[in-house]
């Protein structure tokens, strides 16, 4: 690697860092704006104001706010990002319990959802302006025009009311067999993946025929190639940054997308444990599942950000 391509990475990465950082200051002063607090939350509307105080005292949510952040970001760096103000039980623990469901969900979309888009988007764009091209295109308008949480009600509707082929929730613990996992995964796979795919499509079949309309193809055109290895030998490779994109920022809304879906399907995730935390007023718990989402949407950009830079020729050349 050369010397600018190698400053191009370590600038986009200290970017990062300074994304994050900004994003916990805007977390914890969001959550500190929740009406209400855990104390109230937890002795109910009866309770004495001695009472609140001393709990509140207890609770460590007397200090200032400056003082509180410190301390939430220390812990948090070093993975402690505190106690449940509800259980008591540390945080880590909580979402540990959790994530690995939330990771197993997304995984199975991804898998789905990354090869189909782009397929999908390959062909379109290799066969664009044909009949195929326009109904997947069309297809992938109306799709993406239809939010997350109408495609899961109807999915629930029609695959477990009335045909009664699938169970109406999902859990992550009822894998014994293939057949089960199947069952157990298809609807809410089905309700992220759709928005996904539609999405991917459209980006990668763009950043495909853009490559098909630059100069160069025209010298593969003179030289006798085919559409297809037009397409898989020369615009595609040099599609990669933009597809990366495309893959990342599809991923990236993947993380909104799941929020609602493991409410709708009662999925025990990530998601469910921060709607909960947020119904409880459990600060520590909303901030440090609001920070994991943040940072792997973060993540996920700035991988985008790097692939662009690396499969750019003229930067690796330089």
């Amino acid at each position: 690697m050369n010397l600018l391509l190698l400053r191009l990475i370590a600038g986009r990465l200290v970017m990062g860092l300074v994304s994050l950082l900004a994003v916990s200051v805007v977390v914890f002063t969001i959550t500190g704006l929740l009406p209400g607090d855990a104390a109230q939350e937890q002795l109910g509307q009866d309770a004495t104001p001695e009472a609140l105080a001393a709990l509140r005292q207890q609770m460590g949510l007397t200090q200032s706010g400056p003082e509180r952040y410190l301390q939430w970001l220390s812990g948090s760096v070093q993975g402690n990002p505190g106690k449940s103000t509800v259980s008591g039980a540390p945080v880590a623990d909580l979402i540990g319990s959790r994530l690995p469901n939330s990771l197993l969900l997304a995984g199975f979309t991804a898998a789905i959802s990354v090869p189909l888009a782009l397929v999908l988007g390959i062909l379109c764009a290799l066969w664009r302006g044909s009949w195929f091209d326009r109904a997947a295109s069309m297809g992938a308008v109306a799709v993406v025009s239809v939010p997350e949480f109408l495609v899961a009600t109807l999915a629930v509707l029609i695959f477990a009311v009335h045909l009664r082929w699938l169970p109406a929730l999902s859990s992550s613990a009822d894998v014994s067999s293939f057949g089960h996992m199947l069952k157990s995964f298809a609807m809410p796979v089905l309700s992220l993946a759709c928005v996904i795919v539609a999405q991917m499509m459209r980006m990668t079949r763009a950043a495909v025929i853009d490559q098909l309309r630059a100069a160069y193809i025209e010298m593969v055109k003179l030289k006798g190639a085919t559409p297809a290895r037009m397409v898989l030998a020369h615009a595609l490779p040099n599609a990669v940054g933009p597809i990366a994109n495309a893959v990342a920022l599809s991923l990236s809304y993947l993380l909104g997308g799941v929020i609602i879906v493991e409410v709708i399907f009662n999925y025990p995730g990530i998601a469910k444990l921060m709607v909960d935390a947020v119904a409880q007023r459990d600060m520590p718990l909303v901030q440090a599942c609001a920070m994991i989402f943040c940072a792997a949407y973060l993540i996920l950009v700035t991988v985008a950000d790097l692939c662009s830079i690396v499969a750019n020729p003229r930067l690796r050349h330089q």
